[in-house]
């Protein structure tokens, strides 16, 4: 009888521990892509880029106009006249090349610093809710194999994140 009680009050001392140290788990990709911060955030940068990508190819389509012409033009001209034409338009192709690395480089600049201000947010939210629910523990889901759905606190999280950040600044 004594052991009997001895492995029932050992059984529920650790189901109370278990319990209080049950690690919950978040999806930080959910967040960052289907809050409404995030979601404005990259609409706003898939927009520039997809603006930027246009000019640069109606640049690339007057770039290879002037290349057509300079090469009707090659049996007329000079040969130094040629040559300096030829210069000038692999400049103009450098200068394309510069300014679509350019522009990508700044989408991904503010694509991370929206990403960090997401975070930077989301960090004091996470922790009063753990706080709130005394949980000593949250996983990111892509670092979990399995785990039980009733552990999943991505969607209280985004509510309260929604509430509080409505849009991210990147102008």
């Amino acid at each position: 009888m004594r052991n009997l009680t001895f492995i029932v009050l050992i059984f529920f001392l650790s189901t109370k521990f278990l319990n209080a140290d049950t690690p919950f788990f978040i999806d930080f990709k959910y967040i960052l892509n289907e809050s409404d911060a995030g979601k404005k955030a990259q609409n706003f940068l898939k927009s520039k880029l997809e603006n930027g990508l246009k000019n640069l190819k109606d640049k690339e389509k007057k770039i290879q106009n002037e290349e057509k012409k300079i090469i009707d033009q090659k049996k007329l001209i000079s040969v130094e006249e040629y040559k300096k034409k030829v210069t000038e338009l692999r400049s103009k192709v450098s200068s394309l090349q510069k300014d679509r690395n350019a522009l990508l480089e700044q989408v991904s600049i503010q694509r991370t610093k929206a990403r960090n201000e997401l975070l930077k947010n989301l960090n004091p939210i996470l922790r009063d809710y753990m706080k709130e629910k005394k949980i000593r523990i949250v996983l990111d889901k892509k670092s979990i194999l399995l785990a039980d759905e009733n552990l999943n606190i991505t969607k209280d999280i985004m509510k309260l994140l929604n509430q509080k950040l409505k849009s991210i600044n990147l102008k």
